[in-house]
């Protein structure tokens, strides 16, 4: 069955390699502003569904994943800073304390499941909440951490999966997949349910 990844995150992408399903990727051109009053957790799912549609409607052979993350601090959803000003700006808000990370899946055919069958669309949906609570900051480590590391196209202003570990105090999360992006544990699941073979 054909896999595609509707992102053109590497890190996603990265994650995605470590299933050793064959997949392809491709770029979902979607509006990811946040809707009047909406939740980031409900802002994550939709982003993903929307995602994940914007693909599959091109390629309705294929089962399509789609991701994404929202970082909340105070209620409010937090994307990715863009640039150095707004990096620093993020760390220096979250500066000890706990922050929640929504990460949402949608795995999504719009074709037949079966040769010959009529066309139906089959979705399959999950999402992670991980808490990092971050250590206190200085303003100096802070400038130091996103100068070298310069995450700007991550939510949250950091990339666990390198320098920015340094950042916290701890990391509950039932899958450490999740806070990079793709959360294998759940996406096993949802692929198993659509029929993949994994292991």
């Amino acid at each position: 069955m054909p896999l595609l990844l509707a992102s053109t995150s590497r890190y996603r992408r990265e994650l995605l390699e470590r299933l050793r399903l064959p997949f392809h990727v491709a770029r979902p051109d979607v509006d990811e502003a946040t809707l009047p009053g909406e939740a980031p957790a409900a802002l994550a799912a939709r982003l993903a569904r929307l995602k994940a549609a914007a693909i599959a409607a091109h390629h309705p052979e294929a089962w399509v994943i789609g991701a994404d993350q929202v970082a909340e601090v105070d209620g409010q959803a937090i994307g990715k800073p863009g640039h150095r000003d707004a990096a620093i700006a993020q760390l220096t808000a979250m500066s000890g304390r706990a922050i929640r990370f929504h990460t949402a899946l949608c795995l999504l055919r719009e074709g037949p499941l079966q040769e010959g069958a009529p066309a139906e669309s089959a979705c399959h949906e999950a999402s992670d909440v991980t808490t990092v609570r971050f250590r206190a900051l200085s303003a100096e480590e802070i400038e130091r951490y996103v100068d070298a590391e310069q995450p700007f196209d991550c939510a949250g202003s950091f990339k666990s999966e390198g320098l920015g570990i340094t950042l916290f105090e701890g990391i509950d999360s039932q899958d450490p997949t999740a806070l990079i992006g793709l959360p294998l544990i759940a996406l096993s699941r949802l692929l198993r349910e659509a029929r993949f073979h994994l292991p």
